[in-house]
């Protein structure tokens, strides 16, 4: 019964790792951040860019 289960356990964790290496290969999809139109910064917050403040 105990080999039973360490089996299954070490199956199931060999499928998780298949899985895993499946989702490195598939492509990444980034969403494209807000830049400032002035120096090209990335713009965090609604509020101006720090180069309009000056």
């Amino acid at each position: 019964m105990l080999t039973k289960i360490v089996t299954l356990f070490l199956v199931f964790i060999a499928i998780l790792g298949i899985f895993g290496k499946l989702h490195l290969l598939l492509p990444k999809r980034r969403q494209k951040t807000a830049r400032c139109k002035n120096c090209g910064r990335h713009l965090i917050g609604k509020g101006p860019c720090e180069c309009k403040k000056v």
